[in-house]
């Protein structure tokens, strides 16, 4: 691998309390100042797949543990939205001293290669369909790229919405009994791709807006297309509203909001939502109905999962992408006859289609 200094960790690190992943690849590339990691959680149902993080992190453990969080969550992701795909997920160091940002992806694109197959790579925070496309460049095996023709493909940002107002409306309907959305209102924390196309839908049907992001114009812009009401990006947790959607970084559901929101239901884009499951067992003694982020926001990887296979068109994929109300309603089931929280609850369903392959 031209350039690429690589060091790999078959079966040796893990999250706490947990077995080790499978595989977890560690890049650095002088050239392009790729500093990288590919975490591989599970390929019992097929390779791992999952996009490319590209963030800033304090240290390089705290990238690892993301890292090792996010292949999780899409391992179990994969499996409840019944893909023939493990879970896997990349995080790229962000070094604002990188001018080139084509060569930093190129360098990317070879770390995958690297690996044969064992992991798909596409789009995720700080990356876009570009950036795919230059990691194309070096390995097929990357998806959420714009195709060429009637090929399906492209961005899963707004599919991955799709599958959270999905999740959401179904939700609200079994934990609210409302038939609609109309009058219910939302807080949706992060106006990025994910979070404004969650605005326009719910917007769309009826619901009431609250908005916090640390863009002003952003939310500025949803208050006049949408009426939402903005609040500070520190109080959103903390809003009076029937729904709260996190679609920023995950991390927004602490001991303290587990504790003290106001909230009925839960349910958004953002990866890894509760701090631990700890957090989840609180909300489910309080009434709250978290649904879990794995399940919900699933609609990009189905997206992606569908252009990579080559074995869909846009309608089947939304279709596909809308069952994820379905099994919402399926979780809700599960969790009234175990007693489970539904965080739990959905880890434990998402074992039992990973142990079943």
């Amino acid at each position: 691998m031209d350039r690429l200094n690589v060091a790999a960790n078959d079966n040796l690190l893990g999250l706490h309390g947990e077995p080790p992943h499978e595989r977890i690849l560690m890049a650095s590339d002088a050239a392009s100042g790729l500093q990288a990691i590919i975490a591989i959680y599970s390929t019992t149902r097929g390779p791992a797949f999952g996009g490319c993080r590209n963030w800033h992190y304090a240290t390089q453990h705290e990238a690892l543990n993301d890292a090792l969080r996010l292949s999780q969550g899409m391992a179990f992701k994969n499996a409840l939205a019944d893909l023939p795909f493990g879970g896997g997920k990349a995080v790229i160091i962000r070094n604002t001293k990188i001018h080139d940002r084509m060569e930093l992806f190129n360098a990317f694109g070879r770390m995958v290669e690297s690996l044969g197959g064992a992991y798909i790579t596409a789009e995720d925070v700080g990356t876009t369909a570009a950036d795919m496309r230059a990691v194309q460049a070096e390995t097929s095996y990357v998806s959420g790229i714009p195709r060429g023709g009637d090929v399906y493909g492209g961005n899963p940002s707004p599919y991955t919405a799709y599958g959270v107002f999905m999740g959401l409306r179904e939700s609200v309907h079994c934990v609210l009994g409302a038939s609609t959305l109309e009058n219910v209102t939302v807080a949706v924390q992060g106006l990025g791709s994910v979070g404004w196309e969650l605005c326009k839908r719910l917007h769309a049907a009826g619901a009431k807006l609250v908005v916090a992001d640390i863009d002003s114009a952003r939310t500025a812009e949803a208050q006049q297309l949408f009426g939402a009401q903005i609040v500070d990006a520190s109080e959103i947790v903390m809003a009076k509203a029937d729904v709260f959607a996190p679609c920023a970084l995950g991390g927004a559901i602490t001991g303290s909001v587990a504790s003290d929101c106001r909230f009925r239901v839960i349910a958004g884009g953002a990866n890894n939502q509760l701090m631990s499951l700890a957090e989840g067992d609180v909300l489910h003694r309080r009434g709250i109905f978290y649904a879990p982020d794995f399940l919900v926001n699933a609609g990009g990887i189905i997206s992606c999962a569908r252009e990579y296979l080559g074995s869909a068109q846009e309608q089947a994929v939304l279709a596909e992408i809308a069952e994820i109300g379905q099994r919402v309603h399926q979780l809700i089931e599960r969790v009234q006859t175990t007693g489970m929280a539904p965080a739990r609850a959905a880890v434990a369903w998402a074992r039992e289609k990973m142990i079943a392959g």
